[in-house]
């Protein structure tokens, strides 16, 4: 048989792997086994024992089970136990002894948990009377090695030879059931697991709530777990996932809340569902919590995966600083995953020398598309396109093949740096060279790139080339380069196709009825209103938060209520003098034409982003980075004013608004103005 001419050409003699010294020895050639020196330890006694009948005249095939059983491990790939498993297997062949179904089950155990499924299926498949136990064998060496479907079929012919499965049988099937999000399947196991009194089995009943779970059944999943009898802290947070999956934040939080015993699953379960779902504060909060109430749980690299996020959904420089610190002490910062996170983490909270420094700690072996990509964005959002390009090309030549994460991050970067010809032949290349089909997000990056560089017409032109309907990002980078570079014809088409897809955003509205303002048509004006108070639309309030000391400040357009209002509008105020003399012209094109010259300047003193700064220079030592975050785009007049600030008061402004990064620094931006 091939099997054993196979096994035949294993090694002749094989040290034991468990002893340490040159103890047992098998031959197949003589079929002897012996051991020398045999020394006084627990594990040469329990080899001792299991080899023992082997070095009788006639050994059973029994005999072989217990070694197997001892060489199964749970790491796969131990070639040494490997090997000897071979040979103990060989030694039984040339004895002329066949397993039986109880040894076939434990050979096949051993088989692939050391990394050998292909010898595992060969011995199942070699049994004429199959066992139960050989079956679970099986279907957890499949499962194992991520093989579902085989799972379930290899179930439906236990079930079809009339094999009643147990205990073991289940929560591998089920698993394989949530994977293949089979709900019906998953039921009839269910209902099998009822048929033979396994349903309240601490593991079947935690397998079945994962399946529910998983298979997005909360309501099966919910009533289950109520009803289990004992419950496993699996089950727990199972459920605490599933709902969180769903944004049923507060229902996982009172199922966390009613916990006795949290481990670091249930509370890296619940600060990633906070993250998730928006709430960063939140999940900034628990993870303090963790830390200081439960000594007994210890953060892992997916904790601080979960919670880096949070910081940038709060702008929270300072405490991602802080987490990073504590995984450095502990050494999780080593974890090429949490690097990449962190990278991601000061890319998006403003710090893009950080983030370099974090992607470059990373092993180049280390370096997947996951973290080329955070790279790439990383640089784009911050303006720096040429640099988006090279890490791109640094990345195929790593042998790692670009995704459609990578071509966004490489046309937005192209996009904001004016890399107008570079964009359009890594948007060609896509297909020809990648074979990446272009997203309606490629289509917004190229569409922004052409009207950027004023070439409105090309970009009119590619909107309708599209295979798939254009959408508000679409034709809202039309518009806003049809404002730049006023051109009202095509502005006009680009607006009233954003006014059907996004009645509500009243951007659009104001936006061209500027333009319509700025040539004097002063009826269409009028219309536009008329429209805007008959859809009930209001304007986006704009609001801009500065972090100092660790605390968050938010602002909000026009708004005098903070504490130090008095202070921020003499600041303000004796500005213009400042910016004035050093060439500063206020751009009153920014705000609405119906108010005078006078109310113009008002509302652009005004602007969040404005009081934000105002109190940042008011509140922080000469020489402090400013950093700033706005909902909305900064404004026109805004950054010119953000440049004369940095140049007076020498000092670096940073502002995230809702597009890219602005670095301001001695009077001119890192955006070169292009934006």
């Amino acid at each position: 048989m091939i099997f054993n001419v196979t096994l035949l050409h294993c090694e002749s003699r094989l040290t034991a792997f468990p002893c340490g010294r040159a103890i047992f020895q098998l031959s197949t050639e003589n079929r002897e086994l012996s051991w020398h020196e045999m020394p006084t330890t627990p594990a040469a006694a329990q080899w001792r024992t299991v080899l023992k009948p082997l070095l009788e005249e006639l050994p059973q095939p029994l005999s072989y089970a217990p070694i197997f059983q001892l060489l199964t491990g749970q790491q796969p790939q131990n070639l040494v136990k490997l090997k000897l498993g071979r040979q103990v297997h060989a030694h039984m062949l040339l004895r002329g002894l066949h397993p039986t179904a109880f040894v076939a089950a434990k050979m096949v155990s051993m088989y692939a948990s050391l990394g050998d499924l292909h010898s595992a299926l060969l011995i199942f498949h070699r049994i004429a009377h199959p066992s139960s136990l050989l079956y679970n064998s099986i279907i957890r060496a499949y499962t194992l090695y991520g093989c579902v479907e085989e799972t379930i079929e290899t179930y439906f012919r236990m079930h079809w030879l009339d094999l009643r499965p147990d205990h073991f049988t289940f929560p591998f099937v089920l698993k394989s059931c949530a994977q293949l999000s089979l709900l019906e399947l998953g039921k009839c196991t269910h209902g099998l697991s009822l048929r033979v009194g396994l349903e309240f089995d601490m593991y079947v009943g935690t397998s079945l709530i994962d399946m529910y779970v998983k298979c997005r059944d909360l309501s099966d999943a919910h009533k289950l777990f109520d009803e289990l009898p004992k419950r496993d802290i699996s089950s727990w947070n199972s459920l605490i996932t599933g709902y969180i999956r769903v944004g049923m934040v507060h229902v996982a939080e009172d199922i966390f809340g009613r916990m006795s015993n949290k481990n670091i699953v249930s509370w890296t379960a619940m600060i990633s569902g906070y993250t998730q779902n928006g709430l960063g504060e939140r999940a900034l909060c628990l993870f303090n919590e963790m830390l200081q109430k439960d000594a007994d749980v210890k953060p892992n690299w997916v904790t601080i995966m979960s919670v880096l996020p949070a910081c940038t959904h709060s702008a929270s420089l300072e405490r991602g600083r802080l987490i990073h610190k504590f995984a450095s002490g502990v050494g999780l910062d080593l974890n090429p995953s949490v690097q990449t996170a962190l990278a991601a983490m000061y890319a998006k909270c403003g710090s893009l020398v950080d983030a370099c420094l974090c992607f470059n700690r990373i092993h180049p072996k280390n370096k997947g598309l996951v973290a080329w990509n955070t790279m790439i964005t990383a640089y784009a959002s911050h303006g720096y396109g040429a640099e988006a390009v090279s890490t791109f090309e640094e990345m195929v030549r790593s042998g790692i093949q670009p995704d459609a994460v990578s071509f966004t991050g490489l046309l937005s970067g192209c996009s904001h740096s004016g890399l107008v010809d570079i964009g359009l032949a890594h948007f060609k290349f896509m297909t020809a060279v990648y074979s990446l089909e272009p997203r309606h997000e490629h289509y917004a990056c190229v569409v922004d790139l052409l009207s950027r560089a004023g070439r409105l017409l090309e970009a009119k032109e590619l909107i309708y080339d599209m295979p798939m309907q254009a959408g508000p990002s679409v034709w809202g980078a039309l518009l806003a380069g049809c404002r730049k570079h006023r051109n009202l014809e095509i502005a006009e088409i680009a607006a009233w196709k954003l006014f059907v897809l996004e009645p509500e955003n009243s951007g659009n509205y104001i936006l061209l009825s500027n333009m319509y303002a700025d040539v004097g048509m002063w009826e269409e004006v009028n219309n536009l209103r008329v429209v805007l108070k008959s859809q009930g639309v209001k304007k986006n309030p704009g609001s801009s938060w500065i972090e100092i000391n660790g605390k968050a400040h938010l602002f909000l357009g026009g708004d005098m209520s903070h504490l130090q209002s008095k202070e921020i509008n003499l600041l303000l105020e004796t500005l213009p003098e400042k910016m004035r003399a050093a060439g500063y012209i206020p751009d009153t094109s920014f705000v609405l034409h119906d108010v005078s010259e006078e109310e113009k300047e008002h509302n652009l003193a005004t602007h969040s982003e404005k009081l934000a700064i105002a109190f940042g220079l008011l509140n922080t030592p000469p020489n402090t980075v400013l950093r700033v975050t706005k909902n909305l785009r900064i404004c026109g007049d805004c950054h010119t004013v953000m440049k004369f600030i940095s140049q007076i008061y020498m000092r670096e402004i940073i502002v995230r608004d809702v597009n890219r990064f602005h670095h301001f620094k001695y009077g001119q931006c890192s955006c070169g103005d292009y934006w």
